[in-house]
């Protein structure tokens, strides 16, 4: 099945990114549905099912219609910026490991094709704080990280809590010019998704390190 829901990618814009979301969906079939229906005006390139199976959806060279309203590193149009990948999940459940044994080997290949940097593969949390929590606080990041797949930070010893810092370093690294709330939210859904609270010294070193190895 292939989606009908994509166009040409814009002002001559290629991948530079992988977006990952999950489809809140029970079944990948209702997912699949969904994602090729033309009055829901929303697909991605790819489908990975629970039980590993990948569903291309999109052509690659194609703009597909998943990231909607965002922005990251100070651009917008992310959708003809990036490739979108659907995980069948429903949000709540841990991810199955023969969809993250495929996931990792459809990234490999993504990421070999369009020479797209671990940094690019990024959450749809990511680059829209403000209205989404995809692929969410069950996701294994650090899995990913390990097979040069995505990046996990390795921080410097605890220092100071400056929020100042801490929002200069966040929107360095690629995060949207949000509210505080929502970058520290967002940051920590990717990379301390167990913690809560106000702003501590551990989310400053974070955003410090991942503003110094990766910022603009």
């Amino acid at each position: 099945m292939r989606s009908p829901n994509h166009g040409p990618r814009r002002d001559g814009l290629r991948p530079e990114l992988v977006v990952l979301h999950y489809t809140a969906m029970t079944e990948c079939a209702a997912a699949e549905k969904a994602l090729c229906d033309p009055a829901r005006e929303v697909s991605a390139h790819y489908l990975v099912s629970r039980t590993g199976e990948v569903i291309q959806l999109v052509d690659e060279k194609a703009r597909a219609w998943h990231a909607g309203a965002g922005n990251w590193r100070g651009a917008g149009d992310v959708n003809s910026r990036s490739i979108g990948i659907e995980l069948d999940n429903d949000g709540v459940s841990p991810f199955a490991a023969p969809l993250m044994d495929a996931l990792e080997g459809l990234l490999r290949g993504i990421l070999e094709r369009w020479s797209i940097p671990p940094e690019g593969v990024i959450a749809h949390s990511d680059m829209a704080p403000e209205r989404k929590s995809d692929p969410g606080p069950r996701f294994d990041w650090q899995r990913l990280a390990r097979q040069g797949l995505a990046i996990w930070p390795d921080p410097a010893p605890l220092g100071t809590v400056d929020s100042d810092r801490f929002r200069a370093d966040a929107l360095a690294f690629g995060y949207p010019d949000v509210s505080d709330d929502l970058l520290l939210r967002a940051l920590r859904l990717r990379f301390r998704p167990s913690v809560s609270g106000p702003l501590d010294a551990a989310d400053c070193a974070i955003a410090a390190e991942l503003a110094a190895r990766y910022g603009r």
